[in-house]
């Protein structure tokens, strides 16, 4: 069986993170790697044209899946090499979905996402308590603990992946649910594509620490509240306004158009673009973002 491509599109539309998707938000978009591509990327990009109509700018490998299940049985295992890419919602384009519709609880910045850990903390509860000894209960509540944030080791962003994985081995989302029907809220996904979601949520969350990636989501004029709004989506965690606004100046990445935005209320807001000649003369020092408490 060759290898299959896959791909996770992510754009930012109105504050919400998005991916594209087909089949209804079931799959992300995919193909085998065939004989007449001339390279794993040139796959790709053909694939997700043919089935998007979406041609990709750049892409990143995210990582190679060698346990993917397929439908032929246990025994049988797919290899899929997924890759990363960040772009902008073109005009008309369907299939896009907001990526905390397959993890409500990832989005720390709304109440029901913090009241959504809250139930899920006493769910994970049971299932360590069923666990066959002492000392496997205590471990799996140490595991929840330090996945959820819990007992005031505070929510770390990045555990996306280890989250929905913990999640999936209490049977509590609908890929691995007894029933198929899952008790937490979220999309599922066919096949594996949620873990691959969930992979590349990390990755781009990782990146916006200590790379400028956030841009690229970004239109080419914006003002300092889109920014932040914008990196407070892909975190899933707000942020404290004044020490955002000090990093961003601090970094000198961006400057002002001279402009301001026609549709803000009250005081103008002056637009800014990214300097992007910037990146190839110096490198950019990684920063820890300005995290709010969530209230």
């Amino acid at each position: 069986m060759p290898p299959e491509l896959i791909a996770v599109l992510i754009a930012v539309s109105d504050d919400r993170p998005m991916v594209l998707t087909l089949d209804g938000g079931r799959l992300l978009p995919s193909g085998p790697l065939e004989a007449g591509h001339r390279s794993l990327q040139t796959g790709l990009r053909l694939w997700v044209e043919h089935q998007t109509g979406h041609a990709l700018g750049h892409v990143e490998q995210l990582y190679t899946f060698a346990d993917a299940p397929v439908d032929g049985g246990p025994d049988e295992r797919r290899v899929m090499i997924s890759y990363l890419a960040l772009t902008r919602i073109r005009r008309g384009e369907r299939g896009w979905r907001g990526w905390y519709d397959y993890f409500p609880w990832e989005d720390q910045t709304a109440p029901e996402g913090r009241d959504l850990v809250v139930r899920i903390a006493g769910l994970l509860e049971g299932w360590a308590g069923r666990a066959p000894s002492a000392a496997r209960q205590e471990a799996r509540r140490q595991r929840v603990a330090l996945t959820f944030g819990l007992e005031g080791l505070g929510w770390d962003d990045e555990l996306v992946l280890q989250r929905y994985e913990l999640l999936w081995e209490a049977g509590l989302v609908p890929e691995s649910a007894p029933s198929g029907e899952a008790v937490l809220p979220g999309m599922g996904m066919a096949r594996d594509e949620r873990r691959v979601l969930a992979t590349a949520m990390a990755r781009l969350r990782a990146k916006i620490r200590y790379r400028p990636v956030i841009y690229e989501l970004m239109p080419d004029s914006f003002t300092l509240l889109h920014l932040q709004r914008t990196v407070e989506a892909v975190a899933g965690q707000p942020m404290h306004k004044q020490n955002f606004r000090r990093l961003v100046a601090q970094q000198g990445l961006i400057e002002e158009t001279g402009e301001v935005a026609p549709d803000t209320r009250g005081r103008p807001a002056r637009l800014f673009r990214f300097r992007r000649e910037v990146i190839g003369a110096r490198r950019i020092a990684g920063s820890k973002l300005p995290l709010a408490r969530a209230i």
